[in-house]
Order: C-alpha cells, then structure tokens, then sequence
C-alpha cells in the first residue's frame, strides 16, 4: 500500500479569467482547508470548470495567485502541482490494459513491480473493477472506463484530487453507490479533494462545503445544510433543492407579505415593491380554502412514491406542496395552504438579496 499524504490547504486569491472581453470568473477568494471535500456547483457556463483548470494549470489566470500547501502555483507546470485529475472524458491509453492504465502512474516513478501490483489490485477493488485487469478500454462501458480513471487517480496518493463532473457517465445506480465510495474513500484517505458537478445531489452528499457559482460569481460558500436552510440570495434558493424552492411574487409591507389580498406574516421587516416569497415544499401543508394562509387551486398531483408533489396555481405562480403519499385531489379543486413557522423567506426580486 503506499503512504497517505496529510491533506493541504488550497487557496484561489483575487483569481480572474477572461477571453478577450469576455470575463468568465470574477474575482474569485476561495480558501479551501486541509483534508476538505470541497464541491464547486453551478449551471453550464458558471465558472467552476475553468476556476478546476486554473488550479490544475491547464488554463492561466488572467489575475491572481493560486497556491496550494505553501506553495504559490501560479506559474507552476501542472506535472509539478502533485494533484491528480479526474476528468469527464475519460484520457485513457487505448494500448494499455485496466490494470497498465491504473498502474502508470506509478511505472513513471518507478515504483517497483510487485508493490505496483498490490497499489493496482488495491485501487481497481476501491472502484469494482478488479475482475477487468486483463481488458483493454475498448472492451469497457463507459461508466468501467470512468472507474478506470478514478482508480487511477486515487493510486497517486496526490496532494490534491481534482474531479471535474467523474460519475456523469454512470448509470443512476452506480452513480449512488459511488458517489458512496468516493465519500468514504476521501475520508479514509484524507486527502484535500476539489469536486465540480452541475449535481446538486453530489453536491450536498459528497461535500464539507460547497461553492456556488454564477456567471463566474461566487454566489455562496456553506456546508450544505446550511445552504439548503439559509440561502444568501434568490439564486441559491432556487439553485438548490428538488422541487426547487416555491416563489410567489408579491410586495413587502413591514413585517406583512401582500399577495392576491391577503396580508401574510413574515419573520422579516422592510418595504420591498416588488418582492417574491420564498418557501420549501416539505414546509407547505395543503388544508382548506378557509383555514390557509393562501389559497389557490389544485393543478396537478405526483404520487412520487413516498410523497405526493401537488401543484397548486395561486394568481400567477405554481407552488408545489410535498403531501403525504395517500393524499388525493381533483384538478381545479380550490385548496388553502399553510406553512411552517420560520420557513418563510423573502427576496428583493429586483437583485435577488435575501431582506433578512
């Protein structure tokens, strides 16, 4: 087996990249501490690939320093980083079998063979491929080939892993099961790991904090219950979550949300024009018209299984409900609904802060 390495701290500083007028990371401050399962999370085109790249060395800041340890890498060729990097694509040798593929690392240090073979057989069993030694990559599935590239980086023992979106080729099932292993693995291992996916699944499951980036912007740096619990603005709410937070547009008087005529109140004060509301489906309970706080009517219902998702239109805006799985209604049926105390929140719709 070879030695574990401490994990190291990394750290983005003042980080910028743009392509001729086109900035695609603001300035990005980023510390990321020894041994973190850090999650960089964002829609196509936010940022997080090209903040992995810079910190890889396969693109250049445009502005700033990149460090990782205490070194200052900014300028540093990627093979003198010490990080190992997982990508979408798998960058596989098609010439070499499972097991050389896995192994090169460490024929490249010159490791010796029988304790290659031990580091090999070890990190192909962490990833279910010890079976497949003997196959080439073109008698793989896509999902073997990715393993392959996992196992590969997790037998460097780096200083830093760096993933970019590795279990997107992988089935539903095996995605949970490794996103399982991964999780463990780090853990055991404890090497500092910086993760991009667009997933907020993997997101909230695999990480200590996640990042959340926008338009090259750092929405927001938490451990992922608290981001699910206590969004820094619109985005996030809305980013994070399956259903996605509800929101109904409505205007903030003191401490009182008016909507469709009703006055409804809120644990927050301000005068906000043009507000939205924000509330999770698991904190709305449908009643009647006459005792919800709102009311609106029955759009569709969802028997996901061990919920009902219902749909409710209120003005303008759909609000979904998570209801118990026996839960039954018609469509076009006028329903009320309630929500939890302190589940409220409210954002000013014109830039999308959180009125705290």
């Amino acid at each position: 087996m070879l030695n574990q390495k401490p994990g190291v701290p990394v750290s983005f500083d003042k980080v910028q990249k743009s392509y001729g007028a086109v900035r695609v990371l603001e300035e990005l401050n980023l510390q990321v501490e020894p041994g973190e399962f850090l999650v960089l999370l964002g829609a196509s085109g936010s940022g997080k690939t090209t903040a992995l790249r810079i910190l890889s060395g396969l693109e250049t800041a445009t502005e700033g320093r990149v460090r990782i340890g205490d070194r200052d890498v900014t300028d540093v060729l990627p093979k003198y980083r010490d990080i190992s990097m997982v990508f979408q694509s798998y960058a596989l040798y098609p010439h070499k079998t499972v097991g050389e593929n896995i192994g090169f690392p460490l024929k490249v240090r010159k490791v010796n063979p029988v304790e290659r073979e031990v580091a090999v057989r070890e990190a192909a069993a962490q990833v279910q491929l010890d079976q497949l030694l003997h196959r080439y990559p073109r008698e793989l599935s896509g999902g073997q080939r990715q393993r392959v590239a996992l196992a590969r980086a997790i037998i460097r023992r780096p200083s830093v892993f760096l993933m970019d979106e590795p279990l997107s080729n992988l089935d539903a099932k095996l995605r949970g099961h490794m996103r399982a292993e991964l999780k463990h693995m780090q853990q055991s291992l404890g090497i500092t790991t910086i993760y991009v996916t667009h997933d907020q699944i993997e997101a909230m499951t695999l990480a200590h904090r996640v990042a959340i980036l926008e338009k090259g912007v750092l929405q927001q740096l938490d451990a992922p219950a608290k981001i699910y619990n206590d969004p820094a603005n619109l985005f996030v709410a809305q980013f994070i979550g399956s259903p996605p937070m509800n929101i109904v547009k409505g205007s903030l008087e003191g401490s009182n949300f008016l909507v469709q005529d009703t006055k409804l109140a809120v644990p927050m004060k301000g005068k906000v024009e043009k507000a939205v509301l924000g509330v999770r489906p698991e904190d709305c309970t449908i009643t009647t018209a006459a005792k919800g706080s709102l009311k609106g009517t029955v759009y569709t219902t969802e028997l996901i299984g061990d919920h009902t998702l219902v749909t409710m239109k209120i003005a303008n805006d759909f609000l979904t409900v998570k209801a118990s799985k026996d839960y039954v209604a018609h469509s076009g049926e006028v329903v009320g609904v309630t929500f939890a105390k302190g589940q409220l929140f409210v954002f000013d719709s014109s830039d999308g802060k959180r009125i705290r």
